[in-house]
């Protein structure tokens, strides 16, 4: 019993020591928002002296004409509740038509979308912007700098992982309900949008939860396809826009930071018991 104990605390005080690594970036970021650039430099482990300097930080971004917070607010809002529409669309259909073709040819292709899932992205970023330059040329569709350009790429990345999660969800669903819709003379359409996608919801939850901060953070991604100072930018490229090459406004920095961060948050503690059924649902069926 007492060994049982002592492992108990010692599990419980690895558990404190890894909270409190993890919350401290964002402790960090939280009091440097509340003080000048100067303050932030010299003293960043020191309480603020006046907490309300976050809400001017705030304001300040907010109505900054050279960084239009707004616009990217909006940018981002769009980019990413869009490509998570398309990517729960796709995956979700993709995932259940490989399921029930029990052929060679099914299981290949979703073999070939979990072997995507270990592909680094830095192999493909440079041949995927050749690849929408190619587009341009050859269609005249337009996807570098675009808001479009972005879902497609969003979507063909997110996918891969999204259709192993649905496929495991999916095989657990008995084939049963499927052959009472048919015999009932429900088509193929009508079976998943209304029997299907129902029983989805707990994995939907948690596509759209571990997508939608992936998207919402991304740096990297939207650098390459829509560039600095282009008119449509995303979160992320907006504060870097606060580092010069010769001076970094360290306040507007971490207050753009804890601004980027507010929103995520919310959504994900609305839906932090869906990402837990959804991931457990997954792994055990």
């Amino acid at each position: 019993m007492n060994k049982k104990s002592n492992q108990n605390y010692i599990l419980e005080c690895i558990a404190a020591l890894l909270f409190l690594a993890f919350i401290f970036p964002f402790f960090i970021v939280l009091i440097n928002s509340a003080k000048g650039s100067f303050e932030v430099t010299q003293q960043p482990m020191k309480l603020p002296d006046d907490w309300s300097m976050i809400l001017k930080n705030m304001v300040s971004i907010w109505t900054n004409p050279n960084i239009q917070y707004q616009n990217s607010f909006i940018s981002s809002s769009l980019i990413t509740a869009i490509s998570l529409v398309v990517i729960v669309m796709f995956s979700s259909q993709a995932a259940w038509v490989l399921v029930r073709t029990k052929t060679r040819i099914s299981r290949f292709f979703f073999f070939i979308f979990v072997a995507a899932m270990v592909i680094p992205f830095q192999i493909v970023m440079f041949p995927l912007l050749s690849w929408f330059r190619m587009i341009y040329t050859v269609t005249g569709i337009r996807l570098l700098r675009t808001y479009q350009g972005m879902i497609l790429a969003y979507l063909g990345f997110g996918l891969s992982l999204s259709i192993f999660m649905y496929h495991g969800f999916i095989k657990s669903i008995p084939l049963e309900l499927e052959e009472a819709a048919t015999i009932d003379g429900c088509s193929k359409a009508r079976i998943f949008f209304t029997i299907i996608s129902p029983i989805l919801k707990p994995i939907h939850a948690t596509v759209v939860v571990l997508n939608g901060i992936w998207i919402w953070n991304d740096y990297l991604l939207p650098l390459l396809i829509l560039g600095k100072g282009n008119r449509v930018q995303t979160i992320p490229l907006a504060v870097a826009n606060f580092a010069g090459a010769y001076v970094k406004q360290w306040d507007l920095i971490l207050t753009a930071i804890l601004m980027a961060m507010i929103p995520i948050i919310i959504f994900f503690l609305l839906a932090q018991k869906h990402i837990i059924r959804g991931m457990v649902a997954g792994s055990i069926k």
